[in-house]
């Protein structure tokens, strides 16, 4: 049975339930929603700290480095992780050079995002590794660490066809602005999450000065898994998959001033021919309905409006409790509860989306009007060597669901090009996809071959140079279709989420319900968190600009 969550607001704070935890965003990689985010400073959260009687590290002053790679499940895990640090009187800081603990939430989806934590990795290489016949072996994976950094720093990056990353407030622009860090003296270097369940102990022998190696299910025992370094121990693992510890930490330290994030099904039983995501989050484990349902009362108690319900698969939802609760039942649960007033949920698979939550986001005006269904190919063939268990035809099933919904529902996608075997006549298929579906946003990305899957083994690898081409094609079919939809927006209302403030006077940003980026003008001096009504005067393919004309 799993225990009712705790989201530990009070003990952060020193108060009763105060207001949302406000944290550093560090994220790497791309997901649904890269607008721009307002946080406080880490010195103020740690003031607050301070002053909220938290435990005590017996090492005063003891410090953490976070920073994370990948998706907003990744997001939401060091959320967790830094909640476990801070509850335990450790301090988060700015810089690995001023953190006695460094640590990498690590996302492995496709090959470059590895090979940007052994890059990290590689700039830690302690000052004082000497080149003795015992540390050969170390300095040719160090070389192998420093073509991987010439490799990422050359490689187009992956495209995402609507709001491009901008670089979070912790993360320089390149990697040539990177400060080398000396990882002797003490300091604690862990890789965490996806490739630390991937690569296990090998990381170990890729960078023999990494100590710590933690899945995403062993972050309860972080605190343990430190104190046993610090005892001594050289180096230690944390790599169960298959625990409902996953879902839940003592505290979490909510990033995101504005929107919570809850994990309600871990893993993935779905098997893709090209996805490490079974290999190193496990199967599918769901979160009781009812821990599910008490922390969204504690977040809206908290002043969150806005939740995201987060799984690899999240319409694959199981309630392990009595209750038996469908996703669409949970869905229209969170919507119900006092105090929110947004409910998003991410990533839908096709096979298991169906009618009923259509017909949960008509009924309850709280679920946002926004689903990302991803497809990855417009071509049957192609989603049969993937293992993607639908055709093109049924995937257009559902589809034709939504469109035929009382309520307008915006609909995303990811996409992959250059999958083995992808003849022009399958890219064809997916460029006419494209037309037919008319999506509001698309995530797109060269196939990247992953450890222990089956696509390995495919033959008719496409070289690199054709996956370039398609996904530049791709990207300009896709921009024109966001332009052609984005402009038919032109004088029309929205209401808006304020999450973000430009430095230009009386320029702000946030995100509609069906999760459109908003430019707006404003004179208001404050409206970080607020609800506005927008008239939109202009568009462009990857945002809506406007004037505010009213509070929602």
């Amino acid at each position: 049975m799993v225990k009712s969550f705790d989201i530990g607001l009070e003990r952060l704070t020193g108060t009763g339930v105060a207001g949302p935890g406000i944290g550093p965003h560090v994220s790497e990689g791309a997901g649904l929603e890269t607008g721009a985010l307002v946080c406080a400073s880490i010195e103020e959260k740690n003031r607050t700290q301070k002053t909220a009687g938290c435990g005590t590290h017996e090492s005063e002053g003891e410090t953490f480095y976070l920073e994370t790679f990948g998706c907003q499940m990744n997001d939401h895990d060091s959320e967790k992780v830094a909640g476990v640090l801070l509850a335990r009187g450790y301090r988060q800081v700015e810089s690995p050079e001023a953190a006695k603990v460094i640590l990498y939430n690590t996302c492995s989806i496709r090959e470059k995002a590895a090979q940007k934590v052994f890059s990290r990795l590689g700039e830690l290489r302690p000052a004082e590794e000497k080149l003795t016949a015992n540390s050969r072996q170390s300095l040719a994976e160090a070389r192998t660490e420093e073509s991987f950094r010439k490799i990422d720093h050359g490689l187009q990056p992956e495209w995402k066809a609507a709001q491009p990353r901008v670089p979070g407030p912790q993360e320089p622009k390149h990697p040539s602005q990177r400060k080398i860090v000396n990882a002797g003296g003490g300091k604690i270097i862990g890789v965490l999450g996806c490739v630390a369940q991937q690569e296990g102990e090998g990381i170990f022998e890729r960078a023999p000065w990494v100590s710590l190696v933690c899945g995403s299910a062993s972050y309860r025992k972080l605190p343990q898994l430190i104190a046993e370094l610090e005892a001594g121990n050289r180096r230690v693992t944390g790599l169960d998959t298959d625990t409902d510890e996953t879902f839940e930490t003592e505290i979490t330290r909510r990033d995101n001033p504005f929107r919570a994030y809850l994990t309600i099904i871990e893993g993935c039983d779905k098997a893709c021919s090209y996805c490490v995501v079974p290999f190193t989050r496990g199967p599918e484990r769901s979160r009781a309905s009812t821990s599910i349902l008490e922390e969204v009362r504690q977040l809206a108690k908290a002043g969150y409006s806005e939740v995201q319900l987060l799984g690899q698969t999240v319409n694959s939802y199981a309630d392990p409790s009595a209750r038996k609760m469908r996703f669409s039942e949970l869905l229209a649960a969170v919507a119900e509860v006092r105090g929110i007033r947004r409910v998003r949920f991410t990533t839908s698979h096709p096979r298991d989306f169906g009618k009923d939550i259509v017909e949960a986001i008509e009924t309850h005006p709280t679920i946002c009007d926004h689903v990302h269904l991803p497809v990855q190919s417009g071509s049957s063939a192609v989603l049969q060597a993937m293992a993607r268990t639908y055709t093109r035809e049924e995937y257009l099933e559902k589809i034709a669901l939504m469109k035929a919904a009382r309520r307008p529902i915006s609909i995303t996608t990811d996409m992959i090009v250059g999958f083995p075997g992808e003849a022009e006549k399958d890219f064809e298929e997916t460029l006419s996809l494209l037309d037919e579906v008319q999506y509001d946003s698309v995530f797109a990305f060269k196939y990247s071959p992953r450890p222990n899957t089956p696509s390995l083994k495919m033959a008719d690898a496409i070289p690199e140079e054709e996956k370039g081409r398609r996904l530049a094609i791709l990207m300009d079919r896709q921009r024109e279709i966001q332009r052609m939809r984005n402009e038919r927006t032109v004088g029309e209302t929205f209401e808006v989420l304020v999450d973000g403030k430009s430095r230009r006077e009386n320029q702000w940003s946030g995100h509609t319900s069906s999760n459109r980026v908003v430019n707006f003008t404003s004179p208001e001096q404050e409206l970080l968190g607020d609800y506005v009504q927008v008239k939109v005067s202009s568009a462009m393919p990857n945002s809506l600009v406007g004037e505010m004309i009213g509070r929602a």
